[in-house]
């Protein structure tokens, strides 16, 4: 059988960056004996150093990128490439940051198919939007970003097919935060305070290096504009009615101040859990009400016996209700957070876009 090689530019090494890398590591020799993918890793940057290996990365990689990387530019990694004769590339985008983006449409242009769990370039204005595509189509390039909402779940991918099939799609609504879902599904199971439970959050990871990002509503909402775009509507985020889980005179705090200042939350959500009716459960959702065009992210109460109130731990559930489903909503539900089924939703994108590779250069499969 014909084997094809993958070529993994990899951008960021945090999280889910560094777990991208032990797990493609870990499934090595698995892909290449029953997939004929050989999938490499031979530059590894962060925000400022790269680190290039002819030979694909090593178990020893962080060691590696310690002592041998250098600051690169994006000349220097197209220079690599064509100098090492690289095909089939695939950058990965594993961080969160807003600069990078910049950097996809050189990429494109030179090369480089995306997979991407940044959901930045999903969401900043609709003109950059409308110009990436327009370039991935002139070079024939792929743009893979499944993770940008639910992390490791078919949500995106879902709601391109049903698009493209025909389907009316009415509504999408669900929890789309894997942090504030399992802070709420503990808040209303447990007796114990909202910033106890928010700490907790952090110390399990499961939260954003500032987890006011994640109280400020923003990541749901990005999230809920993306797939609002994947419906072909042209919205900004400013477009998006927010409620914040957090009051605005936290937004300017030092991190030291909003730490201490965590339990004057507990209060605020104590009074909501308490003056909800009998037997419900409060709940972070994004709404998209395609027939009214309206998005919007709010806290709402819910029976506990209902799909939403019944969530566990850090999971997600989106709801997407459409001409042919009725009132019985098409439900996704699973994890929503964590670098493990991140960086596992990078991988199924990476693994997908080579089967596609496969196809366009003819290997036996």
């Amino acid at each position: 059988m014909s084997v094809i090689r993958v070529n993994v530019i990899l951008f960021g090494i945090g999280n889910v960056g560094s777990t991208f890398i032990q797990q493609v590591l870990e499934s090595q020799q698995f892909f290449l004996e029953q997939r004929n993918i050989d999938l490499r890793i031979p530059i590894i940057t962060n925000s400022t150093v790269a680190f290039y290996e002819k030979e694909g990365v090593r178990n020893q990689w962080e060691a590696d990128f310690s002592k041998n990387a250098v600051p690169f530019h994006l000349d220097a990694i197209f220079d690599y490439v064509i100098n090492n004769g690289l095909e089939n590339l695939i950058v990965v985008d594993a961080t969160a940051s807003s600069d990078i983006i910049k950097r996809y449409i050189p990429l494109v242009q030179n090369g480089f198919h995306i997979v991407s769990a940044n959901k930045k370039a999903n969401t900043i204005h609709f003109d950059f939007y409308k110009e990436l595509r327009r370039q991935l189509k002139k070079f024939d390039r792929l743009f893979l970003y499944e993770t940008n909402v639910g992390a490791g779940l078919p949500v995106v991918q879902t709601i391109q097919d049903l698009h493209l099939a025909g389907e009316k799609i009415t509504k999408i609504r669900g929890v789309f935060s894997g942090t504030i879902s399992y802070v709420f599904n503990r808040f209303g199971q447990e007796d114990r305070s909202f910033s106890e439970i928010l700490i907790d959050a952090e110390l399990a990871g499961l939260t954003e290096h500032d987890s006011r990002e994640d109280l400020s509503g923003n990541d749901v909402a990005r999230k809920l504009l993306i797939l609002a775009r994947e419906l072909g509507y042209d919205f900004e985020f400013s477009d998006i009615k927010i409620q914040s889980l957090a009051p605005e005179e936290m937004a300017t705090l030092s991190v030291k101040h909003y730490n201490k200042s965590k339990v004057l939350l507990d209060a605020v959500f104590e009074n909501k859990k308490n003056v909800q009716k009998e037997g419900h459960v409060l709940r972070y959702v994004g709404d998209f009400d395609v027939l009214k065009k309206e998005l919007s992210v709010k806290l709402v109460s819910v029976p506990a016996s209902s799909a939403l109130g019944q969530l566990r731990g850090a999971d997600n559930l989106i709801e997407i209700y459409s001409d042919s489903y009725g009132a019985i909503p098409m439900v996704i539900q699973g994890a929503g957070a964590g670098k493990q089924v991140t960086a596992r939703g990078v991988l199924a994108d990476v693994l997908k876009l080579a089967e596609q590779l496969k196809v366009r250069e003819g290997v036996e499969v």
